[in-house]
């Protein structure tokens, strides 16, 4: 069995801070990590594909610093990383993002099945997961928080709604995103760390590589475009009501009069 997993590496801080001219976030001096989802979805592949000999591939596109995430996922156990890098893939949105992973897929050739984070914390959007299965043309499944079967030809997972869940099947090979209460992502081994950063080798392929038409990458092939980009202003300071619960309610309503609220 392959299975290929899609990670990201996101900036590790909640602090982010916005170019004001360009709209995109500025990542020069953040630290960053594996989006966390991500891990869960490495954590279910490697689980899989353990007890039968299968192959999990770890797949990302970024810049030449992901290389460092893509070895964390090796001395986590992956057996190996490709790094979709090159100038090209600049600006890209989602649609673009999920294009360019799509070819790199098809390069890797016969696979069983994709694991896919829910979303990214650096953009939430939920995007990329479902838009690579309509890539590849492969049915999908979100929310994945528990497999309950697999096998060759289909895999049978629980799937979280809002105010429940569902219990979803589909033929394989098939796309998955996934929860953080899949599973618990177990931590690299002091030899998968030494194996992965001096052994093993993070292949980098381009946008020639995989066959990418220049017209549907980066920027050019990005039918979303951000307008603006802004942190809202500060509104201005609470004011803390003391005293006794009638005294703080007489209070609040004297500022709500004050303010022409009442």
């Amino acid at each position: 069995m392959k299975i290929v997993v899609c990670i990201k590496q996101v900036p590790n801080t909640t602090e982010v801070k916005f170019d004001q001219k360009t709209g995109t976030l500025i990542r020069e001096g953040l630290p960053t990590i594996i989006n966390p989802e991500d891990k869960n979805a490495l954590e279910e592949a490697l689980a899989i594909a353990g007890p039968v000999g299968g192959q999990v591939t770890v797949l990302t596109m970024g810049p030449a610093q992901a290389d460092y995430a893509l070895r964390e996922t090796l001395a986590m156990g992956a057996h190996e990383a490709i790094l979709l890098s090159d100038r090209a893939f600049a600006g890209a949105d989602t649609w673009a993002t999920s294009y360019a992973l799509a070819k790199a897929v098809e390069k890797l050739g016969e696979f069983s099945l994709i694991f896919c984070g829910r979303q990214a914390i650096d953009g939430d959007t939920a995007q990329v997961g479902p838009e690579l299965a309509e890539h590849l043309d492969i049915p999908h499944i979100t929310y994945v928080r528990r497999i309950v079967a697999l096998d060759e030809k289909t895999v049978v997972v629980e799937r979280a709604l809002e105010d429940g869940y569902e219990i979803v099947e589909s033929t394989m090979p098939a796309l998955l995103t996934t929860l953080k209460e899949l599973n618990v992502p177990r931590y690299p081994s002091a030899g998968g760390v030494i194996t992965a950063f001096d052994e093993k080798k993070v292949m980098v392929w381009t946008a020639e590589s995989v066959g990418a038409d220049p017209a549907k990458i980066g920027l050019k092939g990005s039918p979303t475009q951000v307008k603006r980009t802004f942190t809202p202003p500060v509104k201005g300071t609470g004011k803390m009501l003391t005293g006794t619960h009638k005294e703080m309610v007489q209070q609040l309503i004297q500022e709500l009069r004050t303010k022409h609220v009442l």
